[in-house]
């Protein structure tokens, strides 16, 4: 081993030790406390057992989970809808560029939870969009929008729109423009060249804009918690019950596993499906 590659694993150690100790060993210990038994009064038993797994496959959790995954898939859809006309016309504004990009970033600025307490300042019986709404005389009595779903898919698209246009504007930004010209030297029509040529080579935005939306959009609690009410609750939710609520530890880490294995198969899918071999 020469004195260059000593120096550069020398250089990597911290980074990898963090890596190992914070990420690695955290989800270790969650494996192995899927495996443990649960005394009934919410201690740990460290007994093999699958009962936790058993739990997690029941009806009820079953259909949360895939009432969760629909929910992101809509959520990252039409953030995708809303993100890429945005970021495509932030990449090709000159002069209001670093506005535009400005306030795409503002709301990191701000906790989640906070912007999630506003939303319901617009959205309840009271609020703000039924008051105006009554006062121009389009509706007559409220609208019921809080504690539905409606009002946890606006939630979730407002918190999770930024993580979509960000990236989306970086593929974009980076899109070499003679193949656009080239496009319309050979007498393509815009709608074609946007098809045939913007889309395909800015996918690998696309599909990171996808990845890094749809993944905390399946497991977030918070916005469930304050807009949907407890007949809206996501997977997250139960997660989280288990562990503070119902002290299921054991029941907790089983479903966020199982979580993780579904996520890491989407992941591995779209990157398939997007053709990019490098990623795997």
């Amino acid at each position: 081993m020469n004195r260059n590659k000593k120096m550069a694993y020398l250089l990597l150690a911290p980074s990898l030790l963090l890596f190992f100790c914070f990420l690695i060993v955290p989800i270790l210990m969650v494996v192995i406390l899927s495996f443990t038994t649960n005394d009934g009064y919410g201690g740990i038993e460290y007994t093999f057992s699958l009962e936790a797994y058993k739990q997690a496959f029941q009806a009820l959790y079953a259909s949360i989970f895939f009432r969760s995954i629909i929910w992101a898939v809509i959520v990252t859809i039409v953030s995708l809808i809303i993100g890429y006309p945005f970021a495509y016309f932030i990449a090709h504004a000159k002069k209001w560029k670093n506005v535009l990009l400005f306030l795409v970033i503002i709301p990191f600025w701000t906790n989640l939870l906070v912007r999630t307490y506003a939303w319901i300042i617009l959205l309840k019986n009271d609020g703000v969009i039924n008051s105006f709404l009554m006062a121009i005389g389009l509706i007559e009595g409220p609208i019921t929008m809080l504690y539905t779903p409606f009002a946890i898919l606006v939630g979730l698209i407002y918190g999770f729109l930024p993580f979509m246009v960000l990236p989306l504007y970086t593929s974009i930004e980076k899109l070499d423009k003679t193949y656009l010209e080239a496009s319309e030297d050979l007498g393509a029509h815009p709608v074609q060249t946007f098809f045939n040529i913007t889309i395909p080579l800015t996918l690998p935005g696309i599909v990171a804009g996808c990845f890094i939306t749809f993944i905390p959009a399946l497991g977030i609690f918070v916005v469930p918690d304050l807009l949907g009410g407890s007949k809206s609750i996501m997977i997250g939710n139960v997660i989280r019950d288990d562990f503070q609520v119902n002290l299921n530890w054991q029941l907790g880490a089983s479903v966020s596993i199982l979580m993780t294995l579904v996520v890491l198969l989407m992941i591995v899918f779209f990157i398939k499906l997007s053709g990019d071999k490098e990623a795997l």
